[in-house]
């Protein structure tokens, strides 16, 4: 690959990873298996290696992905010891390579393996002081997490109070997870008010342990595992020595593992382990594999992201065969038609799989699917069940090939498909019925415009006649709403008010929530500040559009065709008149401009969030910059900065900054700058 394939493959990468990161860690709602994810990582991964001039700190290759989100009430508070990931494997081969890189690192050292389950939940971090629980953070970035700790105390098996011979203040981490009983009733519950169901239980778990009612927390069924006291916490010989001390205190530590002393053992135990899992009342994805003794582990160290002490073999996604008993055709709110096999139901890694995706016509004759055929299904990542093939032995004579349709399952019309498209799309999206109660469930979503509206709502207001486009939600009154069947006085308001919040989303979400062809989250943003307004961006021509930063020729040609449509106009002038925001709002005026034409790179932890650093770089006048280069004015150096960059520093001339001379710069009468909260919150990685 070329330097100029490999810069543009890295960007797209880039993206993809993240915007799945954000929906598996955020959104509790992945759309991608782990095994899709992991692989695009590796890509990733060595082609920054291959070609290091694009390698940058902020890429998904070089950090932990984060469940933290902007806009929770949750306080953020920093983690004392990084709190990172494990790297991931599918090969027994690199589990081997592994005990050879430690064998090789070691040298005559004499040490073993501590191998666990890898549990299937969400992790956290626990601290104790005096016996007691004092607070429960997530993962979050690896340097601050979520506190959670209110919730943590509603999770059953979480000791409030430790017994035994405990140290006077110690960390421990591990998982929070949600086990198939607790998970399918709460399922049960969310289809029977109208909500949708979670994809699995670790979803489930992770949804769960941040819901801002921890009474609620209680009633989910959460249970807990602990399986690691950071070395620097406490001074044990070894981790399993340090978990056997954790068990006698009353913590709930996992009681799977073995000791290991070669790779053949380290075998057998991944062996019955893929066996016997499916024996297990909560999800496992893998097997974890550690050097036990601690003096190792310290000596190994880490990378910037994980543990060189330890590696995550992932089992591969379970399998089930089952027959087709029917094809559905789906109406997707751009008019996209997705063929959804019915099942004869299975049990797949805890759950029943009715349903599963052919994703496509072109991908029904790939697989060579036929009527009544047997089909191999599974669940990738253990999440979105997926035919990998046919069972071709036990298909029935005569069986036919199912006609893809050429018209619209819903509304009637020709499907049309253009020539670079995989998917046949129904071309009327101002008149098919499902596309239009697509769209008004995207209009409502919360990464749009948050309104208090599901499936059912949707699809009730719409028979009625009374919201066929967004504009007519706000046209709704408390009097409409108690009217209609299931709606009581307290709902109907609470509809009315979340309505009334929404016309305070900013503009960036709002154009994300008309639901234009291929403008995403990111792309809506970009597009959004650019253009600055709703008025500009209809304005703007194909080659205007072309020249905003990710935005390429296809989704530059829907945005130019979405403003060309008086119907759209129409609805934009309706909403307009209901009060929504369709103009970035200006930002502050500057402090100063003794920034004023200086790119800075930060690197490492300040007094104050890296975000707040940029914003106050960003209020004097300053550029922030993601990576080192020759345009940098300087790097603005905290504590630990990352050795790359400084590398880079001093490679190219770049002069490094620390925090007291950067303030130094800004006016003596700059706005005071937020402190941290407490001692903890200073120690970042």
């Amino acid at each position: 690959m070329d330097r100029e394939a490999a810069h543009s493959r890295i960007i797209e990468l880039r993206a993809i990873l993240e915007e799945n990161s954000r929906r598996y860690y955020v959104d509790n709602a992945p759309t991608m298996s782990d095994y899709e994810y992991d692989q695009l990582m590796h890509e990733l991964e060595a082609l920054e290696a291959d070609f290091p001039e694009f390698a940058s700190a902020d890429s998904p290759a070089a950090k932990v992905g984060s469940d933290l989100e902007k806009g929770r009430e949750f306080v953020q508070r920093a983690h004392r010891y990084p709190m990172l990931s494990l790297s991931n494997t599918y090969s027994i081969q690199e589990v081997e390579e592994f005990s050879a890189r430690a064998d090789k690192a070691l040298g005559s050292s004499s040490f073993t393996y501590c191998c666990e389950l890898k549990f299937d939940g969400t992790a956290i971090c626990l601290t104790y002081k005096k016996g007691r629980l004092v607070q429960a953070l997530t993962r979050g970035d690896g340097v601050v997490g979520d506190d959670v700790t209110e919730n943590a105390r509603r999770i059953s098996n979480i000791p409030q109070v430790l017994h035994g011979d405990y140290p006077e203040e110690f960390e421990i981490r591990g998982e929070v997870l949600m086990p198939y009983a607790a998970f399918d009733r709460l399922n049960e519950l969310r289809v029977l008010d109208d909500e949708q169901p979670f994809a699995n239980p670790r979803n489930a778990a992770s949804g769960s342990l941040k819901l801002m009612n921890p009474d609620e927390v209680a009633q989910r069924g959460l249970w807990c595992t602990l399986y690691h006291i950071p070395a620097q916490s406490l001074d044990f010989e070894s981790h399993d020595q340090a978990l056997r001390a954790a068990a006698s205190w009353g913590l709930p530590v996992a009681d799977s593992r073995r000791i290991c002393r070669n790779i053949d053992e380290i075998k057998d135990f991944i062996d019955y382990w893929d066996v016997h899992r499916k024996e297990l009342p909560y999800a496992t994805d893998g097997v974890v594999i550690k050097i036990n003794e601690m003096a190792f582990q310290r000596e190994l160290g880490y990378t910037a992201k994980s543990p060189r002490w330890a590696v995550a073999y992932k089992f591969k996604a379970e399998q089930a065969l089952t027959p087709i008993l029917s094809i559905d055709y789906q109406v997707g709110r751009t008019g996209a038609i997705t063929p959804v096999a019915n099942l004869e139901p299975v049990l797949l890694s805890g759950t029943m799989v009715k349903r599963a995706t052919l994703v496509n016509e072109d991908q029904i004759r790939a697989l060579d699917i036929h009527e009544g055929d047997y089909v191999y299904v599974e669940k990738g990542g253990e999440i979105i069940p997926k035919i990998t093939a046919v069972e071709p032995l036990r298909r029935k004579p005569g069986a036919k090939v199912p006609e893809f349709p050429r018209v619209c399952p819903d509304c009637g019309t020709p499907l049309v498909r253009e020539e670079d498209e995989a998917k046949w799309f129904c071309p009327n999206s101002d008149g098919c019925p499902m596309q239009i109660k697509g769209e008004l469930l995207h209009f409502t979503g919360r990464k749009a415009m948050d309104i208090l509206a599901g499936e059912a709502t949707i699809g009730q207001l719409y028979s009625l006649g009374l919201a066929k486009t967004p504009a007519d939600l706000y046209d709704l009154t408390p009097r409409q709403l108690t009217s209609l069947e299931g709606w009581k006085e307290k709902s109907a308001l609470r509809f009315i008010a979340s309505l009334d919040k929404s016309r305070a989303v900013p503009f960036e979400r709002v154009l994300f929530a008309l639901g234009i062809r291929f403008v995403g989250e990111t792309t809506a943003r970009t597009v959004a500040r650019y253009f600055g307004s709703i008025d500009a961006l209809a304005a703007a021509g194909e080659d205007d559009l072309k020249n905003v930063p990710d935005v390429g020729e296809v989704c530059a040609k829907s945005i130019y065709g979405y403003f060309r449509d008086p119907v759209h106009l129409e609805e934009i002038d309706r909403l307009k008149a209901h009060g929504l925001n369709f103009s970035v709002e200006q930002p502050s005026a500057s402090a100063s401009d003794a920034l004023s034409g200086k790119t800075i790179v930060i690197s490492g932890t300040f007094s104050i969030s890296r975000d707040d650093m940029k914003a106050l770089i960003e209020k004097h006048g300053g550029k922030n910059s993601g990576s080192v280069s020759s345009k940098t004015s300087f790097l603005l150096s905290g504590s630990k900065p990352g050795p790359e960059k400084i590398r880079k520093c001093e490679e190219l001339g770049v002069p490094v900054v620390d925090e007291a001379s950067f303030l130094a710069m800004l006016p003596a009468d700059a706005p005071a700058i937020p402190q941290a909260e407490s001692v903890e919150q200073l120690s970042l990685f």
